[in-house]
């Protein structure tokens, strides 16, 4: 065994390699002696391709102040590229976007010559692009052309591949089927970057601005398609999705600001689907978490949002004929104010909203101002009446400290931890309704309930038991009874028989659903039923399995 062992060793030795270091290639286009292997900035290559091209996995390619505009080099389709980054390195500018351009190349209007038109840049899994700006980048086809039809400025081959500090400006994908999609980038995750003016053209198209991308910090601004004129298929984190315009009026368009996305922290904003046809001026089919919709308009449905889902989010200041704020959506604690629809549903129009504030919208069709708020929602734990917000007028949508809204939610609509401001979703013990949570409650009541019943909300009251009935009112705020009356409370009744077993009743109210415990041997308590829906004055269950001559105990408690 040790002459085995040391021979191993040996082996696993004469394995070690020694790791080399990584090599900076320097790419200058107005050096006037490029000498390959360009590792110093006397040598430095003239256009990028040919440094990276010298370049192995890990090396860095750095690049200074100009515009690269010459060069190309076709892969993985037909469409040529003005940089192929085809290695795991980094490619990086000195000075940033604003000094450093990729430029591709777009074919006039009306010609035909589309093998002309050239990408900015093709990026492999686990490279990166850093600090460049991306313009005049297309993609297009004609006639019974197949070209590869994405990513005008940038085509990443997966969410593996990266960009960061980089401005994608003015690029296109145009073409027949298969429809285009992503004119500024295809795929790739991108940090800090602003993707600008870029579009897709015709109908059937989609992701002006990016497509399937991963989009942190970004700025997506002004890009212009018929679905997901700012992204479509993406995740979207604190961005900001603003000015974007749904083109191709006359036929169905999809989300102005962005189509089938998941986005948290964002703001969406300013986005204008105007088409005869349109769904959602500021997302479709997509959802969201602790976004901000705001002052976007739908020619058609939802101006904030339609078929999409919700969470944490303040709705404010949208436009659409039906469902100024959302239409078909679902929501759980957001704030619906100041959407205007011009037919029906102000502030929502169907879908169902839990634990959300729909107060302040408008419908300005007379005969449906009773739709101001909403038309055809199904409402759960949601608050229509005056919630004593912070300033309204100055778009301060915070509660109060006064505010019936706090803790009058339901907890068991809680999914993500914290609200619009990053702060705990739940605090006083139950969850606010809105899309911010009070953050010093005096009183662990609800105060709609407290002030429904003349309780102080400064927590003096809330483990006093004014009636006598043995419940606080913490208790009976739990069980839905009346503190003020001793002959309100949750009690059980005397069981009696019903065969085969035994009928169990509670003095109960419709708005608490309950659960039933038994015991055939005290303390230990076993479940015979949950999710008892209760009912007014008296809830019953049938214990059918109480058939012997044994004792049996039961308790019940509010779900």
């Amino acid at each position: 065994m040790k002459i085995i062992g040391k021979i191993l060793g040996a082996i696993l030795f004469g394995l070690i390699l020694p790791h080399a270091a990584a090599t900076t290639f320097y790419v200058n286009v107005s050096n006037t002696v490029p000498l390959a292997p360009y590792t110093n900035w006397t040598t430095a290559a003239t256009n990028i391709q040919d440094a990276i091209d010298v370049s192995t996995n890990g090396d860095l390619v750095l690049v200074t102040n100009g515009i690269y505009q010459t060069g190309g080099r076709v892969i993985n389709g037909s469409i040529t590229n003005r940089v192929v980054i085809n290695k795991a390195v980094t490619v990086q500018s000195v000075n940033g976007p604003s000094a450093t351009t990729i430029l591709g190349y777009q074919i006039q209007s009306g010609s035909t010559a589309y093998s002309n038109s050239v990408r900015c840049v093709y990026i492999t899994n686990n490279a990166t692009l850093s600090g460049f700006t991306l313009s005049g980048g297309s993609t297009r086809a004609g006639g019974s052309g197949n070209i590869q039809l994405r990513g005008g400025g940038g085509y990443c081959e997966s969410t593996n591949a990266f960009l960061t500090n980089c401005f994608v400006i003015g690029n296109s994908c145009l073409g027949t089927f298969p429809y285009p999609s992503g004119g500024g980038v295809y795929l790739g995750t991108l940090s800090d970057c602003i993707i600008s003016n870029n579009s897709v053209t015709p109908y059937g198209s989609s992701g002006g601005g990016a497509s399937g991308s991963v989009l942190n910090n970004c700025l997506i601004i002004s890009n212009r398609a018929p679905a997901g004129a700012g992204a479509i298929s993406a995740t979207l984190n604190n961005c900001s999705i603003i000015g974007n315009v749904v083109t191709n009026f006359g036929s169905t368009t999809f989300g102005a600001g962005i189509y089938s996305c998941v986005a948290s922290n964002c703001l969406v904003a300013g986005n204008i689907n105007n088409a005869s046809l349109a769904n959602g001026g500021g997302a479709d089919s997509c959802t969201l978490y602790n976004c901000v919709l705001s002052n976007n308009f739908c020619a058609l449905i939802g101006g904030g949002s339609s078929s999409s889902s919700l969470i944490g989010c303040l709705v404010v200041s949208n436009f659409a004929l039906r469902g100024g704020g959302v239409y078909n959506s679902s929501a759980t604690n957001c704030t619906f104010t100041g959407n205007v629809a011009t037919n029906t549903g102000g502030g929502a129009y169907g879908g169902t909203l839990n634990n959300s504030i729909v107060f302040g919208n408008f419908c300005t069709n007379t005969a449906f101002l009773f739709s101001s708020n909403f038309y055809t929602t199904t409402l759960k734990n949601s608050w229509i009446s005056e919630p004593v917000f912070a300033n309204p007028t100055t778009g301060d949508f915070h509660l109060q400290s006064n505010s019936p809204c706090i803790n009058a939610g339901n907890n068991g609509y809680v999914s993500i931890a914290t609200d619009l401001d990053g702060n705990p979703r739940i605090v006083g013990g139950t969850v606010d309704i809105g899309c911010y949570e009070f953050q010093l409650p005096s009183s662990t009541l609800s105060y709609a309930w407290a002030q429904q019943f003349n309780l102080p909300t400064d927590g003096s009251a809330d483990f006093t038991d004014a009636d006598g009935d043995g419940l606080n009112n913490w208790q009976e705020w739990i069980a839905g009874t009346v503190p003020t009356n001793a002959a309100s409370l949750l009690r059980l009744n005397a069981p009696t028989n019903a065969a085969p077993g035994l009928s169990v009743g509670w003095q109960s109210v419709n708005t608490r659903t309950y659960f039933l415990q038994r015991s055939t041997n005290l303390p230990a308590f076993t479940t015979l039923q949950s999710n008892l829906t209760g009912q007014i004055n008296t809830t019953t269950f049938t214990d059918t399995s109480a058939t012997n001559g044994g004792a049996y105990f039961y308790r019940v408690g509010v779900q």
